[in-house]
């Protein structure tokens, strides 16, 4: 039973990941411009946004996720490389989160992203018009989708074993669409039932959706998958919860968002919802006078900081991120995978609910 921490090893795999992928991505964007300047040229700044969205920034992540879970399920003295095998897949990865970003963005009405404009905002510039600019985010957004569906099936060979994975990696990619899809329209009706959210929104297509599609490229067993499923659910719901632990007491010079921004926007995470309901009326009143209040003074914001810890429900978040992670490792226990790939997945546990950042 292996419970290692943060080895290393998988920051060093994301490196190797991200620079292979930046590189397949610059040519695929610069292919697209070519047969776009010929078939349909006045569309170029919807290709524009997209590159530059892409690749402005972003850990790749979830390409070195699919890539390590394609390790894992080979044996050890398998030939080929899995980073080189699943480049297509990990890039199609990141297509997909472009264009939840963008959407994402419209939706809650976000100006920035990654440092710099986000795609409604680019885009009303082209057009001089913030309604034609949002309509333009809307189709670049499903244009970033299009795109990370023909990545992914074009991944493979045509041969009969190529077609098969390839058939079942795009059925992978399609439960992610669907789950995410489901998950935001949960949280944009604040919903509370914050595991849900987490685990359609967030988990989908940050863990569970990369490791399966990993692992059927690598030709799979069911327990392989069922086991990585079971990992990726509790891990991906341990990162959102860190995330949200990150945006009230994250320190700003390493999360690069501002103090206070999440409770500022009013989002009803797990931090919340327990101190309205363990609070004294003091805490709720503090709490209150913070949360979805733009204007909300420092003053306000660290107050409402002081009564979500005071009450319990910080501590609630990371006994409940520590119970996750504890699970995920126990889905690996008793599963056949590579030395290497399970060392890789394991680390990427710890570095996910560990992260400053």
């Amino acid at each position: 039973m292996q419970r290692a921490g943060i080895t290393g090893a998988f920051s060093a795999w994301m490196t190797e990941v991200r620079a292979a992928v930046e590189v397949r991505l610059r040519a695929f964007f610069d292919a697209e411009r070519r047969a776009l300047e010929s078939r349909a040229p006045g569309a170029l700044p919807l290709l524009d946004v997209i590159d530059d969205l892409t690749m402005r920034g972003g850990k790749r992540f979830r390409p070195a996720l699919l890539a390590a879970a394609h390790r894992a399920v080979r044996a050890e003295d398998a030939a080929g490389s899995s980073i080189g095998e699943t480049l297509d897949a990990g890039a199609a990865l990141e297509l997909l989160q472009t264009y939840l970003l963008v959407h994402d963005d419209w939706m809650d009405g976000d100006a920035v992203r990654r440092g710099g404009p986000s795609a409604h905002v680019l885009l009303a510039r082209v057009h001089s018009d913030a309604h034609l600019g949002a309509s333009a985010a809307i189709l670049a957004g499903d244009l970033a989708s299009a795109w990370a569906w023909r990545l992914l099936l074009e991944s493979l060979p045509g041969d009969g074993v190529g077609a098969t994975r390839a058939l079942a990696a795009a059925r992978a990619l399609a439960d992610v669409s669907d789950e995410v899809t489901l998950g935001q329209y949960l949280d944009i009706g604040a919903s509370t039932d914050v595991e849900t959210v987490h685990r359609l929104k967030t988990a989908s297509y940050t863990t569970c959706g990369p490791l399966r599609i990993g692992a059927l490229l690598g030709s799979a067993s069911r327990a392989q998958l069922d086991a990585l499923d079971r990992f990726g659910s509790s891990i991906g719901i341990a990162f959102q919860l860190r995330d949200d632990v990150l945006g009230v007491f994250g320190d700003p010079a390493q999360t690069g968002k501002p103090a206070g921004n999440d409770l500022r926007a009013g989002k009803r995470t797990s931090l919340v919802l327990d101190t309205e309901r363990l609070g004294t009326a003091h805490d709720r009143t503090a709490l209150s006078r913070a949360l979805g209040r733009r204007d909300a003074s420092d003053d306000d914001v660290r107050e409402a900081t002081s009564a979500i810890a005071r009450c319990g429900a910080r501590d609630r978040s990371e006994e409940r991120i520590e119970a996750l992670h504890r699970e995920a490792l126990v889905a690996l226990d008793d599963v056949a995978l590579s030395d290497t790939g399970r060392s890789l997945l394991l680390d990427a546990a710890a570095l996910l609910v560990r992260r400053a950042s």
